[in-house]
């Protein structure tokens, strides 16, 4: 009788785990089993804690990265120093990898909010698969679109709404009902820094935005959550 040595077992669990997690990915879900496994077959997995880099804007794009636990945000910095948002994903997206079908270098540094396992793959070998099977690349296509339409909205809010309107909507995107309130959670990371710079802004504009949407009985700042009041009247000042 054979015995599977206990390395072949760990592999095993984790290429476990980055199949069920690709089979999850939005536009990968009707993927074949065959083809989520020559994807699983070249990946390996990365651990990064808090606050650490992934990679930097400028450097070569030679991996695209899949995110299956915690969140990261992309980010540029001016030349004064101040960071703007690209995006803030959570466990379950793919990133880098614009940067990969171009075939040029990363438009933004990525970094860990909070401690995150992400799964590396290689440039070259993707985009090899990708050729090889239609399907594939029907998802990329697919999914690139929706990153697209995400710019679109990010350019449409920085140019064309104010702080307090970009607050408004991004509060009622990520609000949940729990026990009858609805509720933006606050994650450890969810600091009024780190808000501002979603934003497009600074702390001290934000403070004030946040001040005169609770004093106007639309929220209520907590330690732990932001309380909608009025989701309503939120909507509407976040109209164009």
């Amino acid at each position: 009788m054979l015995l599977m040595n206990p390395h072949d077992k760990k592999f095993s669990a984790k290429n476990d785990r980055l199949i069920r997690l690709l089979s999850n990915l939005r536009h990968f879900e009707s993927l074949s089993p065959n083809i989520v496994e020559q994807i699983a077959a070249i990946a390996t997995c990365r651990h990064f804690r808090a606050g650490q880099v992934i990679y930097l804007e400028g450097d070569v794009a030679d991996k695209l990265y899949i995110l299956e636990k915690g969140w990261i945000k992309a980010t540029r910095i001016s030349r004064e120093g101040r960071e703007q948002a690209m995006l803030f994903l959570e466990a379950g997206e793919i990133f880098g990898d614009i940067a990969v079908f171009s075939e040029t270098t990363y438009p933004g540094t990525v970094t860990a909010l909070e401690d995150v396992d992400v799964w590396e793959i290689p440039a070259q070998e993707f985009l090899q698969l990708i050729q090889e099977l239609p399907l594939l690349a029907m998802a990329i296509i697919r999914h690139l679109s929706d990153r697209v339409l995400h710019y679109i909205k990010l350019v449409e809010d920085l140019s064309l709404r104010d702080v307090e309107a970009r607050l408004a909507n991004t509060l009622l995107q990520h609000a949940e009902l729990v026990n009858g309130s609805l509720l933006v959670r606050r994650r450890q990371w969810t600091t009024f820094d780190e808000m501002a710079v979603r934003l497009g802004t600074v702390r001290d504009v934000l403070s004030r935005v946040l001040k005169k949407l609770e004093s106007e009985g639309l929220l209520k700042v907590e330690k732990e959550s932001i309380q909608l009041l009025d989701p309503k009247g939120l909507a509407q000042r976040g109209k164009l």
